[in-house]
């Protein structure tokens, strides 16, 4: 068996490749492209069925993760935060990192991060680029409030072209012209996440996970689309404590002695934590038991201590959903739900959800 070491950068990687016994095979430098990298591999092992690979996890593996995968060579992604602490070296070059990585793959201590699937990494990369774009919105509009509030001006909560053109008659050219554009990239921004949602439906609203997470307290059409594609297949999960962890609703902690200490956790998938936090809000404010349990943990801890504990119900919910594929029994911490979400669209007619 041999055990290939990739150091990956933008244009070229180390490739450093050991057998079973750990002694260097092969050690190079080769340029960024599928001819260079699987002359490689081929030269080492002809039938690449006696070899595996490993490269840090890194925003650009998804063409060698494909071109690999080609190939018949399992590559193992590694985790870049836990890979830091077991592999610390005074001296850090790309040689001493490659043959790390393939030394480490040789004695199965590689920290693996999770390889979304190929078939839904293109789909949860544009719910990413959704998110990026809702970014800008807000701090779009939040610059035209910043404008207008140096002249005593405001816009209503929810404004109409009419609003910014009155706005524009009040302010002399130069301020009138800088709304002008701020509101051209607004109207920009607004039709590209509706464009992009629509792009969306005919793929993920027919599938039965999405349905069973839209009857889900707080959880909508987006929050449903993005849980889903974060979660990439519940079953990696073994236990809902696992999943707790992984969507960052369990605080750290930093004790020592009699020193008890407790930290946010930046360990999990951030985008997981922000969907559940936010089906918590709606929850809260929809769902009247939900609201009493809210106002009850909120009078023992802190509030956002409260909201966590309901963002973490809701998750639990969502493990059992999906891990049962069952729909909701429209419990919450043993309480019957008095409201039922509605049945109509993106909600379709499917007997088994």
């Amino acid at each position: 068996m041999y055990y290939t070491g990739i150091d990956l950068h933008k244009d070229m990687s180390l490739l450093t490749t050991i057998n079973t016994n750990g002694e260097l095979v092969e050690q190079q430098k080769v340029g960024n492209n599928p001819a260079s990298l699987l002359t490689y591999f081929q030269r080492i092992d002809p039938q690449g069925s006696a070899h595996k690979a490993v490269v840090e996890s890194t925003a650009n593996w998804y063409w060698l993760s494909d071109l690999l995968a080609e190939y018949h060579i399992d590559l193992t992604l590694a985790h870049s935060k836990y890979l830091k602490a077991i592999s610390y070296a005074k001296v850090k070059t790309d040689k001493v990192d490659s043959f790390t990585l393939a030394n480490l793959l040789r004695l199965d201590m590689v920290p693996k991060a999770h390889q979304i699937s190929h078939e839904l990494r293109p789909v949860r990369d544009l719910m990413r680029a959704r998110l990026s774009l809702v970014v800008k919105k807000t701090s779009c509009r939040n610059s035209i409030h910043r404008l207008l509030g140096k002249y005593n001006l405001n816009l209503p909560r929810y404004p109409k072209p009419s609003d910014f053109t009155r706005m524009r008659t009040q302010l002399q050219t130069e301020p009138a012209l800088q709304l002008s554009m701020l509101e051209e990239q607004l109207s920009l921004l607004s039709q590209q996440i509706l464009d992009l949602e629509k792009s969306l439906h005919p793929e993920l609203i027919p599938h039965p996970d999405i349905q069973r997470l839209l009857m889900i307290p707080g959880i909508g059409k987006i929050l449903a689309f993005t849980i889903y594609l974060e979660v990439d297949g519940i079953e990696r999960f073994s236990s809902v404590n696992r999943f707790y962890s992984y969507c960052r609703l369990v605080p750290g902690s930093d004790n020592s002695n009699k020193t008890i200490k407790h930290k946010t956790s930046k360990d999990g998938n951030r985008y997981l934590k922000m969907a559940f936090m936010e089906a918590s809000v709606r929850a809260v404010q929809y769902f009247k038991e939900i609201k009493s349990f809210h106002a009850r943990m909120a009078r023992r801890k802190h509030k956002n201590i409260a909201m966590a504990l309901v963002a973490q119900e809701i998750a639990k919910i969502t493990y059992h959903v999906l891990r049962d594929q069952t729909a909701i029994n429209h419990l919450f911490k043993g309480v019957l739900l008095s409201r039922i979400k509605t049945t109509t669209w993106p909600r379709l007619a499917s007997p088994d959800v």
